[in-house]
């Protein structure tokens, strides 16, 4: 794979005109941008100059984009690395979603879990996936089943896809996956009986250990994503929190112990640049209203919660929609995370920024 075909350069508008005019061709290959200006305008198109080109340095590619006219500000963050998020899955998985990743072709792939109620048969669309792929099951994976048996079938099926307490990493694209503890159905620390069935008792310190163990085996300079189901506790007590449970009262945090002792820990050592989970899903319960997706400590970690419930489903014209939760990294640093729902055909309809990184007009190398 050639990495100069996998990374990326954003282009952002800060300001609408009220026209917009599409780039119908790509910009070009851009190999380093020491400084992005306009510098003239012909035609309402505005176009960018004074670009560096350090071909053997770095592989920056300039992507069709929305360029304004007269006025429009420009906002460009480098960004080399794409991941593609798709939140608790509950069954909604099939040749449109395959078709979709194949158009975006973002460098990873992440699920969060919530696959199924434990269909084999979209487990194994998953491993036909040609990129790279990380999974990290979660409590509805495994069914109706107490015995462990369906969870097992699914994780063998899965081979090294499925990540927990291991690292999990790619020298194309450079990524370091840190999977947490599998089948989580939140609420501080629960080991259900297909879970101690599959991988024996365990305790909340030994699962904290092997997260902390697993993401000080992965490279300081790459970027680290740790990949739970539930996220940890620490993000909030209220219903609309990212791992609040809305369900019954009281509104308490919901989120993982084992995994907020493992960051808490991994700050002294290897600290995660992004957490992303779902279980939790987007919408409240009663239509009380939508819950706090994203969130970015004092530390510099971006928490994402991806679990937007139905993942599919139709605009008001009747036309699907699919979602993805999308990331795209400046070196190891988030620089862009929305959620996005795309047609089959890629075509991006909507799209809810949670992050975008200021311009530095600094070189990604």
């Amino acid at each position: 794979m050639d990495a100069a075909e996998h990374d990326h350069v954003s282009i952002c508008i800060g300001s609408f005109p009220r026209q917009l005019e599409r780039v119908t061709d790509e910009i070009g290959d851009v190999l380093n941008f020491g400084l992005l200006v306009i510098v003239r305008q012909d035609h309402g198109i505005a176009f960018l100059a004074e670009l560096v080109d350090r071909r053997d340095e770095c592989g920056v590619r300039a992507h069709r984009g929305l360029l304004g006219q007269d006025g429009t500000s420009l906002e460009v963050v480098l960004t080399s690395l794409r991941v593609a998020i798709a939140g608790d899955l509950h069954g909604d998985w099939g040749k449109g979603d395959v078709n979709l990743i194949e158009r975006l072709q973002p460098d990873a792939l992440l699920f969060v879990g919530d696959l199924s109620d434990g269909d084999l048969r979209l487990v194994k669309s998953i491993t036909q996936l040609s990129l790279p792929v990380a999974v990290l099951l979660g409590n509805h994976d495994r069914g109706r089943d107490r015995s462990g048996d369906l969870l097992q079938q699914q994780i063998t099926m899965l081979g090294a896809r499925h990540c927990p307490w291991t690292l999990r990493k790619w020298s194309q694209p450079r990524l370091a996956v840190v999977g947490a503890r599998p089948c989580s159905a939140g609420g501080g620390f629960h080991l259900s009986q297909a879970v101690k069935a599959v991988f024996g008792p365990i305790t909340e310190t030994q699962s904290a250990d092997w997260i902390v163990d697993a993401a000080g085996k992965a490279p300081a300079d790459w970027p680290l994503v740790v990949l739970a189901h539930s996220g940890p506790t620490g993000l909030g007590s209220e219903a609309n929190s990212l791992c609040g449970r809305d369900w019954k009262q009281p509104h308490i945090d919901w989120g993982d112990r084992d995994l907020a002792l493992a960051l808490d820990r991994m700050q002294q050592t290897r600290p995660a640049d992004l957490v992303v989970f779902g279980h939790m899903h987007h919408q409240l319960k009663g239509q009380r209203g939508e819950r706090i997706t994203f969130h970015r400590d004092r530390r510099g970690t971006c928490f994402v919660n991806a679990a937007c419930v139905p993942r599919v489903g139709l605009d008001q014209s009747g036309q699907p929609l699919h979602h993805l939760t999308w990331v795209e990294f400046a070196g190891t640093e988030p620089a862009l995370i929305s959620h996005r729902w795309y047609r089959p055909s890629g075509e991006l309809i909507y799209e809810q920024t949670l992050l975008r990184a200021a311009m530095t007009g600094q070189s990604p190398c």
